[in-house]
């Protein structure tokens, strides 16, 4: 499997997701937000990054469907959100396959949408 067949664009994830009722009722909370904006961007994709890495890259996880909390982390939100939460949703939603490695290049698209749902959700407090 080619990287460029793993995952659309970072918008047409973003749109597809927003259609499914539970991948979109995912909110951002204010402990959240505040949480963002204390560490900052840079941080908060630093830990993407590591639950990424350890969470969803290797190619056996013991506890796969159950690795990624409901809350405590914008981070955590934000998978359950872009269905990056467990290889199985990572299959389901992207194709890509279980027990398989992801290589640095998927892990860092990954990362990628995670962030980018996160700016959105932080742009959308903004307005509201």
């Amino acid at each position: 499997m080619k990287d460029s067949d793993f995952m659309q664009t970072i918008e047409q994830a973003l749109l597809k997701l927003e259609k499914s009722k539970f991948r979109s009722s995912f909110k951002l909370k204010e402990k959240d937000r505040e949480y963002v904006k204390n560490k900052g961007m840079d941080t908060v994709r630093s830990h993407a990054r590591d639950f990424v890495r350890d969470r969803l890259a290797p190619s056996f996880i013991a506890n796969d469907g159950k690795q990624t909390p409901m809350r405590g982390h914008p981070v955590f939100i934000a998978q359950h959100a872009t269905a990056c939460c467990c290889r199985g949703c990572l299959n389901k939603w992207y194709r890509i396959p279980k027990n398989v490695e992801l290589t640095p290049a998927q892990q860092e698209k990954i990362v990628n949408l995670l962030m980018a749902w996160i700016e959105k959700q932080m742009k959308n407090t903004l307005i509201e």
